[in-house]
């Protein structure tokens, strides 16, 4: 699923309805979403986040959510940019040490969890903890700024599909 409208579509807008009219009223929102996801999943410049990294995390997080619609469209992004056994295990929640996931990737795996389980503990640590594993400082603010896009765009869906049964 990669359409212009991605919230739109996964939130299940029904073409002529009151919510689908005010959305598209406000269709710059939408526009500036898509234009962020892209930047955000899909940068031309991913630096020290690959975009299969970034699409694994990304599955993971929709999956901690409950939102198997926005889970299924970056399971998608995760084939399209190269799975391997570790990032499968990111998006799938199995255990890293397992699957071959070096301390890179768990700590960028646990923070991502605290970003989207539990952000009101994260603290400094959490951050010392990333450049411990060798995360550079511009990546630790790639990895903040996909936890808040995505933790995001659920919001925004579940907004969505709730107000749509309602109107």
């Amino acid at each position: 699923m990669s359409g212009t409208n991605l919230i739109e579509s996964l939130a299940g807008l029904k073409a002529g309805s009151q919510l689908a009219d005010a959305v598209s009223e406000r269709s710059g929102i939408m526009e500036m979403s898509q234009a962020s996801h892209d930047a955000v999943l899909l940068p031309r410049e991913p630096g020290g986040l690959s975009h299969a990294e970034r699409a694994a995390l990304a599955v993971r997080m929709a999956r901690w959510n409950g939102d198997s619609g926005l889970a299924a469209h970056y399971r998608e992004l995760l084939g399209q940019a190269g799975e391997t056994s570790a990032l499968a295990a990111i998006a799938s929640g199995a255990a890293l040490e397992q699957h071959g996931a070096d301390a890179r990737l768990i700590a960028v795996t646990r923070h991502v969890d605290i970003l989207t389980k539990t952000v009101k503990d994260a603290t400094r640590a959490d951050i010392e903890a990333l450049k411990a594993a060798g995360i550079a400082e511009p990546d630790i603010v790639r990895l903040a700024e996909l936890a808040a896009f995505v933790n995001y765009q659920v919001r925004v869906i579940a907004g969505l599909r709730l107000l749509e049964e309602v109107l």
